[in-house]
């Protein structure tokens, strides 16, 4: 398993987006796209899956954008990379119930605690942790 740019800069965003809260404002993707360097046109990409896991509130217009739903200690990290990334799982049997070598395979016990490993300790940090 390896996170890739699109699970960082979605983490990215919603830091941005969490040191952001207290103000109450709409952020929009242009001033965090300047603020962290990152490409407007691949930030527009990676806020789609975000926008799906409902964590925004967002508006149009001159002062319109995203601001969180939740409070910054209310989103896990693990769910946000996961709603980039999709799954965390390190091997791609683990978590298919219908794999046809799960209880032949030797490994696979071990490909799912360390998965388990992975999924608990991210969805143990928390968005404001990070801030």
């Amino acid at each position: 398993m390896k996170i890739s740019t699109k699970g960082r800069y979605a983490l990215t965003v919603m830091i941005y987006l969490g040191r952001e809260y207290i103000n109450n404002n709409f952020i929009s993707l242009k001033e965090i796209s300047d603020s962290e360097g990152i490409s407007l046109k691949y930030l527009e990409k990676i806020i789609i899956n975000l926008r799906k896991s409902d964590f925004f509130i967002t508006s149009t217009g001159k002062d319109g954008g995203y601001k969180l739903k939740r409070e910054p200690s209310k989103y896990s990290i693990g769910e946000i990379i996961r709603s980039a990334e999709g799954s965390l799982d390190v091997a791609s049997c683990v978590g298919v119930d219908n794999c046809p070598k799960k209880k032949l395979c030797s490994t696979y016990s071990l490909w799912e605690g360390l998965s388990h490993e992975i999924n608990d300790y991210l969805d143990n940090k928390k968005l404001s942790d990070y801030l």
